[in-house]
């Protein structure tokens, strides 16, 4: 969809000109949801394009895919949230596994897996982002620049599928929930947790790598301009997504899961690429690529 500003706070985004005003192709569609359930709606859904201008030319990768979107209200704890994630993301794999099962077996003829490791009779680990960190350091991972991880430090890709192994080898799962990330990495609009920098906010990884992204919102229209001044966020365009807490307002969270994500992963396929049919990374459009 087109928007008035970034969505998630940041620079890689695909600009548009809208008649001769500044438009921007939707990294999520964030703010809609939560408008949606500032009008009262106490959950809401959203299956559709996502565009990240993001010079990632990685295996998991890829400029526009589909999103799974999710928002809903909170009663009591940003928790609530993360269990709904947590049923849902069992009931799809159980439900591929039973009404899938030819189909899994005819990818498996050329790109070989195992079964993901999960839970079905507990929840499943939802793990603090300070012991993840313990546990790469204690197993000796460094980052870019040859030190240890820092607790306030966002995880690079290797180091989440070395986390990936170290929680298969504990707690024997594939799939897992890191929660309370640093504030300093996540956007503008997510609540924080304390005054120690971090915040309520979670990724969602299978087989080591992430799947999905989430949080509780702010839902105080003064802490959320606050928030995005601290991170540069233009909120001028964007005045009436702030205005729609201002007469009440939900505590709420969702999550955002890329689907082409979830599907290589649950696979085991190795690269995103192999199941979009029409696949746009960086290097497509490029003249001398022959894709559509």
């Amino acid at each position: 969809k087109l928007i008035a500003t970034a969505s998630e706070g940041g620079s890689n985004v695909f600009k548009v000109d809208y008649f001769g005003r500044d438009a921007f192709l939707a990294q999520s569609p964030q703010l809609f949801k939560q408008m949606a359930i500032m009008a009262d709606c106490p959950g809401v859904y959203e299956i559709g394009p996502v565009f990240r201008a993001e010079n990632s030319q990685t295996h998991r990768h890829l400029t526009e895919f589909v999103g799974l979107d999710m928002e809903m209200r909170i009663g009591k704890h940003y928790h609530e949230v993360l269990k709904m994630i947590d049923r849902l993301m069992v009931y799809i794999f159980e439900n591929l596994k039973k009404q899938c099962a030819r189909e899994i077996e005819i990818v498996r003829e050329q790109y070989p897996s195992e079964d993901i490791a999960y839970f079905t009779d507990k929840p499943n680990l939802i793990m603090d982002y300070k012991t993840g960190i313990d546990m790469l350091r204690e197993d000796g991972v460094k980052n870019e620049e040859g030190n240890l991880f820092g607790y306030h430090e966002d995880l690079t890709t290797p180091a989440e599928k070395r986390l990936g192994q170290l929680v298969k080898e504990k707690y024997g799962t594939d799939f897992f929930i890191l929660d309370k990330y640093p504030m300093a990495v996540r956007p503008f609009y997510t609540m924080p947790h304390g005054e120690d920098g971090y915040s309520r906010s979670y990724d969602i990884f299978l087989r080591g790598e992430e799947i999905s992204s989430g949080a509780q919102r702010i839902h105080d229209p003064e802490l959320l301009l606050q928030c995005a001044k601290e991170k540069d966020v233009d909120l001028t365009p964007i005045m009436a997504y702030v205005n729609s807490f201002k007469h009440g307002a939900w505590p709420h969270g969702g999550a955002g899961i890329g689907l082409e994500r979830l599907v290589f992963l649950f696979l085991g396929v190795g690269n995103v690429k192999r199941v979009n049919m029409f696949p746009r990374d960086p290097k497509s459009f490029d003249g001398n690529n022959v894709r559509i």
